[in-house]
């Protein structure tokens, strides 16, 4: 997602796709069919699954996988075809007193489930979930539709995703916007032809429904689950279409699921600006830590500016060009272990050396050393294009980009043009459920102060659109908290083990 690859664990994907989309209700939650899956699913041991990601996997946790089939379309009834989930369940050789299954979400939308499930389970020790929880819950992670294992989406080619990342965030003249028009254009052709009639169906609110069936095949008679990020929108989504059938959600990193895409757009650019400024005050705290100290945020203008006249490049050629020096900044807000890579990067890319910049940009972006991408953020553009359609044209999304280029200049920019995403989009949008979760129990919403991809202010309005939501606040920096700070965890722990509910509106120091 490494430093500990975060980007695999609590994506807020931005930029290029989507995060804070609109929703409206097609039809009554009571309305919605059940999910049902075969009693017998065949769980087959697969400990390689983890040996492959984590290397050595401790004797007392035992991995087991399987699949199950969903229907493509479930408003079509048993006319729909099926595609197939993939699942993975971690438990402990220490498990007592087993309460159920804890299903995990991790975000982006597009980041694996299983992939995250495999490292949540190995423990507190290993930057996982804490022990007592792993003790009384089987972890299940599963791939939702489109990602990974479950059909992964793959759209564009390396090319074209190379052209997206490494182009202008901000591109000044008509020629540069063009060409950005014409890469979002060819990557939404590529994935009409690889996907046809079904790229419609990669919706939340098909998910919400995958999620469902999960719950059914871990043979839970209500769901335990932790969403971050995008998963607190599936979680939200989910507890309106079946509030009877929650047990605990945790939502970290709330999503408002009323925001429309350029609300939501506009807030994410807010809230990476709001975490530069953070970061370049720590800079100015930490001598040893921060090499640019002096002016981080010059540096990364002057950088930035050098770039777009003669980008300095790596032995073998690549140009660090102002969109790969956009992103590493992008993936080292998301949390304040990225701060001091970020300032070692910068400032070895004022020297002349870009391999700084590249890893963190490579990390972020899914760009792997031969220069394949790994569909993470083709999966995020057709997951968020499914769930609403962006209702602006072309010249539109050019005005706002210098519109709110004057907002917020860092990341104003490029969050607009990442507008042009899902415009003309080649399938028709099926909008996610939004309402209160009338009937069920207290549902945990966490919120982080600092949070530059799902920003705070979002935290609150979910709870309160959710009804039953429960408010808790940490007041650090970086993308969601749980369980990398004590209070947080402390509050989460008991509401997942016993159902003891917080006081609404708890807030934790940083």
């Amino acid at each position: 997602m490494t430093r500990r690859r975060r980007r695999a664990c609590t994506a807020a994907t931005l930029a290029v796709v989507l995060t804070g989309l609109v929703g409206c209700s097609p039809e009554p939650a009571a309305e919605r069919s059940p999910a049902t899956v075969a009693d017998t699913v065949d769980w087959l041991p697969c400990p390689e699954e983890a040996r492959q990601r984590y290397g050595t996997v401790p004797d007392d946790l035992s991995y087991h996988c399987a699949s199950i089939d969903v229907p493509v379309d479930w408003s079509a009834g048993p006319a729909s075809p099926t595609l197939s989930l993939a699942l993975v369940r971690a438990r402990s050789a220490q498990q007592q007193d087993r309460i159920g299954s804890l299903v995990v979400n991790p975000g982006g939308p597009g980041v694996s489930g299983i992939d995250a499930a495999l490292r949540l389970a190995l423990g507190e020790r290993s930057g996982g979930l804490p022990d007592e929880v792993l003790r009384r819950f089987d972890l299940v992670g599963f791939d939702p539709r489109g990602v990974s294992r479950s059909g992964g989406i793959f759209c564009g080619d390396d090319a074209d995703w190379d052209a997206v990342f490494g182009a202008d965030p901000n591109p000044r003249d008509a020629t540069a916007f063009a060409e950005s028009v014409r890469v979002s254009q060819r990557i939404a052709t590529s994935c009409a032809a690889r996907h046809g009639d079904q790229l419609g169906a990669y919706s939340t609110h098909q998910t919400a429904q995958d999620l469902d069936a999960v719950r059914a095949a871990v043979g839970d008679d209500q769901l335990t689950y932790l969403g971050y990020s995008y998963g607190s929108l599936l979680g939200a989504t989910y507890a309106h279409l079946f509030p009877d059938r929650v047990r605990a959600l945790v939502l970290d990193g709330a999503i408002d699921p009323r925001e429309d895409p350029v609300t939501g757009s506009l807030g994410q650019a807010a809230g990476f600006e709001r975490a530069f400024d953070a970061f370049a005050r720590w800079c100015a705290d930490a001598p040893r830590d921060c090499p640019i100290r002096a002016d981080p945020t010059g540096l990364l203008d002057e950088v930035t500016a050098q770039a777009r006249q003669a980008p300095v490049s790596t032995a073998a050629g690549r140009a660090a060009t102002p969109g790969w020096i956009f992103y590493a900044v992008v993936a080292s807000l998301y949390d304040q272990s990225g701060w001091a890579p970020l300032a070692r990067a910068l400032a070895a890319l004022h020297d002349g050396d870009p391999d700084l910049v590249f890893t963190l940009a490579d990390g972020y972006t899914g760009r792997d050393a031969a220069g394949g991408y790994d569909g993470l953020f083709a999966a995020n553009l057709a997951i968020n294009c499914a769930d609403a359609e962006v209702d602006l044209s072309i010249e539109q999304i050019r005005q706002l980009q210098q519109q709110w280029g004057r907002q917020h200049p860092r990341f104003g920019p490029a969050l607009a043009v990442g507008l042009l995403a899902c415009v003309d989009w080649p399938a028709a949008a099926d909008p996610y459920p939004v309402g209160p979760a009338a009937g069920a129990p207290p549902i945990l919403v966490v919120g982080t102060t600092g949070d530059p991809a799902t920003p705070y202010e979002q935290a609150p309005r979910l709870a309160e659109l959710l009804g039953t939501g429960v408010l808790v606040t940490w007041e650090g920096n970086g993308h969601t908290a749980y369980p990398h700070t004590g209070c947080v965890a402390a509050a989460v722990d008991a509401y997942l083990i016993d159902l003891t509910v917080p006081d609404d509106g708890l807030r934790c120091p940083a």
